[in-house]
């Protein structure tokens, strides 16, 4: 398959599942950053999500005899990833939440395919713009309105948070159509170059880092086990095991698709703030997610999948096989 183009509709039950663990993961990993910030800067609770998840996906490797990549155009490109997916917007979102929620911070994430299709479509040239695809955006999008309540927003520190969010989950939105056109079409395995991109955050976020806090890391001795938890959890699962199962399904379904698990997971990071954090939760949250969902039906042809099966089939056509 070229980079340049998205496969055909490959069977739901190839991408579904994995869409879900993944608004699972990084849904959750907003309570895990308002943990974490409570004790440690943004950029050093970033620092150490990378280092965690490096250490885990290195493991891997190590485990599966497998090498890092040598050449030096592959590393160049995931340094790119690197800062524009990693370092920048979870440093970003330790920022947002200091001063907002952490289900408000992973509403926020869900512009993110606002920013993906565009830059997709007219920078990158990675994707195809489609009246269904539009129409699920937008849907999708008047959706997050009425989750953030949007007519009643104000200025100050929460607006402030909110901005940090947003900047975060834009970064994200150009980091994914970077990654499918430079970098996914890659023959190296996932695992190789998660691997690779964090080790480049690793080492954006070491220089960074003692810059912008002004003094070195807090010793490990003085952090409670809730914020080392918070850490360990943030690499190994939202910085290690997703990012592997992130770039097979930007492969699989392409970025837009693939930038749709954002509209799940609020509905995560919701259910996380109330049980874990009593955060509080307001009547038009839920029924955004309502709207959102319909959303993401409507952009990756949930419906028409459905109308389709009503109307009766001259002949069987086979479906496509998943990339590897």
């Amino acid at each position: 398959m070229s980079t340049l183009s998205t496969p055909d509709k490959p069977p739901v039950r190839s991408w579904l599942p994995t869409m879900l663990l993944l608004g699972a993961i990084w849904g959750c990993s907003f309570l895990f950053i308002s943990v974490g910030v409570r004790e440690l800067h943004p950029a050093y609770l970033a620092l150490g999500r990378v280092i965690a998840g490096s250490l885990v996906l290195l493991t891997i490797l190590a485990v599966k005899r497998e090498a890092l990549p040598r050449s030096p155009r592959v590393w160049a490109h995931n340094f790119v990833a690197a800062a524009i997916g990693s370092a920048i917007p979870w440093t970003l979102f330790g920022y947002g939440e200091q001063r907002v929620p952490s289900l408000l911070a992973g509403i926020w994430n869900g512009i993110t395919p606002l920013v993906v299709l565009p830059i997709a479509v007219w920078v990158f040239r990675t994707e195809r713009f489609t009246l269904q695809r539009v129409l699920g955006l937008l849907i999708g999008f008047a959706g997050m309105m009425v989750v953030l309540g949007a007519w009643q927003l104000h200025g100050g520190s929460d607006l402030t948070g909110q901005l940090f969010c947003m900047a975060a989950a834009v970064s994200y939105g150009v980091a994914i159509p970077y990654q499918k056109r430079f970098i996914a079409g890659s023959n190296l395995s996932g695992t190789a170059l998660s691997a690779t991109l964090l080790i480049c955050s690793t080492v954006q976020l070491a220089i960074a880092a003692p810059i912008l806090t002004g003094h070195a890391p807090p010793a490990p001795s003085s952090l409670s086990l809730q914020a080392i938890g918070s850490v360990i959890a943030l690499g190994a699962l939202g910085s290690g095991v997703a990012f592997v199962l992130n770039l097979r399904q930007i492969r699989l379904i392409g970025a837009s698709m693939t930038s749709m698990v954002t509209y799940i997971m609020p509905i995560f990071a919701i259910v996380a703030g109330v049980l874990v954090l009593d955060e509080h939760l307001t009547w038009y949250q839920p029924v955004g997610a309502v709207i959102v969902l319909a959303g993401v039906a409507v952009s990756q042809g949930v419906v028409s999948t459905v109308r389709s099966r009503k109307r009766p089939k001259i002949a069987a056509e086979p479906e496509p096989a998943p990339v590897p």
